[in-house]
């Protein structure tokens, strides 16, 4: 590994005449020029001791090489450098090696991910990234394997399969190295699995541990680590509902951190299946292990503590956002803590000894589920006309089910002692099911337990206007010490980038509307805004080779905002999704190619033959088996096609082969003929060709091309 000595005071040069002169110089600090974890390094705070680029030239910064990547989709893979490499993944889990400071290609590697296995990934084909240890790499495929290569040559070393591949199991998020073995844990909760983490040996592949975050449905033991915390206490708080039917949810799609100092392992649990805590376990107990933050031993994956953020969770708020370790000061006496910024929009400072709360605090405004958090009892003072379930009236939930903050990592500076969250404002309505349709539960598609009707907007151009200017963002600098808001700067549009700090006293966050920004760490003084001709969902990794200091980033649109967004997507839906890795330096020349000009769309929708009680019907389908990829009211995204100016829209068979045949499984399109009547299909086309006539009429400026 590259190191960079930087000395403590000046060098003094004088010779040493015997073994017993003392010393001249002062001991060194090295530094590491890398950027060889997920994070930076376990402490996952992403702060980088680097600081040739700093305030005062950062706005010198230029691209020094690019790379366009295949695949129009998510690009959410933090860049990975080790001794002059660059690692990264990407869309449908394919891998590549780079020089560090030339760009050459050096290697690449697709798993061959079948196609068809889109349709069980509820946020798009993404991979966040890679683990590297001892000359090997690491990383996870939608399909749910786990794959060693080779670091230098890309050859594969081995490859297990961690999932039950039978099952909507997919895996998105970045495995971690501990101890000679690669912890890994999956997602699949909105379609209904169990969820766990496992611990396999980073030579062979082979299982070492299983934790499972849910109980056994049976009551039968698994041979896990966990099996003994469920018998005496976790199984418990489960009533009898429908988690016994669908596994219960609780993935853990992405955080999992290593604390080396108490070697402990922390992963942070996802949502319950269904959603709906009512349906989901009768509205009885608060179903551990569901949006907790869990410490088990590393070594075994033995229970040590859990802290619940979230309980008898209704509303899709996961705990599974990136978890930062740190020390902080608590009434004179320091101590080891947890930060972290879950979807419920609640700032926690946690006891990482043993799972104590210290603090919950706010960092959004407009939060409605509840008010705060009892400190005694550690749990949520919660608004009763959230339960939506008991009350059986509709609630629009602020943050909604993509959350305050999602997936975007944050990051954490340790001389301003700020934490900087990519956070947003995205509400989002819930309700009890009422349909069948809704109530159903199905192989393909959501089984969330609400209704879909109430995510639908309805026909009215204010509305839509509304919505838009209701879903923005925010850079948001945090103090965990204070509790509040140092600093925040205002995005028109949710879904930026995640964050990257370093010592040169700088913020770095991409923006969901194209641009790459650096703000000073300290105040917030935006110092760069560079175009990058595409949406950036990201976070950047910074690294030193030859004594220059780079920044690299991917650019792209994608995930699940934009899947589902629709007219809510606002601005971005014109932003380009250009799937590209960018590196940076100061003085950087390269320049990005020019854009492609986009070719007109002729907006000339199919006759409507429908009658309103088929385009009524064909609504509630299209909400439960459609919206989720295609988007909130058959408004595309930009990156999957949008339904409304389809060439099969006009026609009935052609339409028919496509949904229900899978002619297009290739691309993630599979065929929904088992669950899917003819005349079911033939509703939604119905919805749909309704949907683009209503467009061309009311909303003449949302007929233009979405950006691909």
């Amino acid at each position: 590994m590259r190191r960079l000595v930087m000395m403590l005071m000046p060098l003094m040069l004088v010779a040493c005449e015997s073994q017993n002169s003392e010393p001249t110089a002062a001991p060194a600090a090295v530094v590491s020029t890398d950027w060889d974890h997920i994070g930076f390094d376990a402490k996952e705070q992403r702060h980088s001791p680097l600081d040739l680029i700093n305030t005062e030239n950062v706005g010198e910064l230029g691209i020094a090489w690019f790379k366009d990547l295949p695949d129009a989709r998510g690009q959410e893979a933090t860049p990975i450098v080790v001794d002059g490499k660059l690692y990264i993944s990407t869309a449908w889990s394919k891998v590549f090696a780079y020089d560090a400071k030339t760009g050459e290609e050096l290697w690449s590697y697709d798993p061959g991910v079948a196609g068809e296995k889109a349709v069980d990934a509820c946020c798009d084909v993404v991979n966040r990234g890679v683990a590297i240890n001892r000359g090997k790499l690491y990383f996870g495929t939608i399909d749910g394997r786990l794959i060693a290569l080779d670091a230098i040559t890309g050859a594969r070393l081995w490859e297990t399969q961690t999932t039950d591949n039978s099952k909507p199991y997919t895996i998105t998020g970045a495995p971690r190295v501990v101890k000679n073995m690669v912890i890994i844990g999956n997602g699949g909760a909105e379609f209904g699995v169990r969820g766990y983490v496992s611990a396999y040996d980073t030579r062979s592949g082979s299982l070492k541990w299983r934790f499972y975050t849910v109980p056994n449905a049976e009551g039968k033991a698994d041979g896990a680590a966990s099996d003994e915390i469920f018998e005496k206490a976790a199984a418990a708080t489960w009533g009898d509902g429908e988690w016994r039917e669908s596994g219960g949810g609780g993935t853990v799609w992405d955080s999992i951190v290593y604390d080396e100092e108490l070697d402990q392992l922390y992963f942070g649990v996802g949502n319950g299946n269904p959603w709906n805590h009512g349906l989901r376990s009768g509205g009885v107990g608060d179903n551990l292990f569901l949006s907790s933050i869990v410490a088990v031993n590393p070594d075994t994956g033995k229970y040590l503590w859990h802290y619940q953020e979230t309980p008898a969770e209704t509303w899709d708020y996961t705990a599974t956002q990136p978890i930062i370790q740190a020390e902080m000061a608590i009434d004179g006496k320091m101590r080891k803590v947890l930060y972290h910024a879950p979807k419920n929009g609640f700032f926690f400072v946690i006891d990482r000894l043993d799972g104590t709360l210290i603090s919950a605090e706010p960092f959004v405004e407009g939060i409605n589920w509840a008010t705060g958090y009892d400190l005694e009892t550690g749990r949520p003072i919660e608004n009763p006309d959230a339960r939506f379930y008991k009350t059986g009236e509709p609630f629009i939930a602020i943050p909604g089910a993509l959350g305050a903050h999602n997936w975007h990592p944050m990051s954490y500076n340790p001389k301003t002692g700020l934490v900087y969250i990519p956070a947003q404002q995205i509400p989002q309505g819930y309700e009890v099911p009422v349909s069948d349709i809704d109530k159903a539960r199905e192989r393909l598609g959501f089984n969330v337990g609400i209704g879909w009707a109430i995510g639908q907007l309805p026909d009215d151009k204010e509305v839509y206007k509304a919505a838009v200017a209701a879903t923005t963002g925010q850079l948001v600098a945090f103090n965990p010490k204070t509790g509040k808001v140092e600093w925040s700067v205002d995005y028109p549009a949710a879904w930026n980038g995640g964050t990257m700090t370093t010592a040169g006293n700088l913020v770095f966050q991409g923006t969901s509307t194209g641009f790459f920004k650096a703000y000073s760490a300290d105040k917030g003084a935006e110092l760069l805004s560079l175009p990058m001709q595409s949406g950036i969902v990201s976070a950047p990794s910074t690294y030193m080779i030859d004594g220059e200091q780079y920044v690299a980033f991917l650019t792209s649109k994608g995930g699940a905002f934009p899947l589902v967004a629709g007219v809510a997507g606002g601005v971005t839906r014109q932003v380009p999704n250009i799937p590209r890795l960018v590196v940076l330096k100061l003085g950087g020349k390269a320049k990005l190619p020019a854009l492609p000009e986009q070719s007109d769309v002729v907006w000339d929708p199919p006759q409507q033959t429908g009658t309103p009680e088929q385009v009524a019907a064909g609504k509630g389908l299209y909400g439960r088996n459609c919206l989720v990829c295609h988007g909130d009211s058959a408004v595309g995204n930009g990156f999957t096609p949008d339904l409304r100016v389809s060439g099969v829209l006009g026609d009935k068979q052609a339409w028919a082969s496509v949904v229900t045949g899978g002619t297009l499984k290739q691309h993630g399109m599979v065929g929904f003929g088992s669950q899917l009547s003819a005349a079911q299909v033939e509703n939604i086309r119905h919805y749909v060709v309704e949907r683009s006539h209503w467009t061309k009429e009311h909303l003449p400026d949302m007929t233009a091309p979405t950006a691909r």
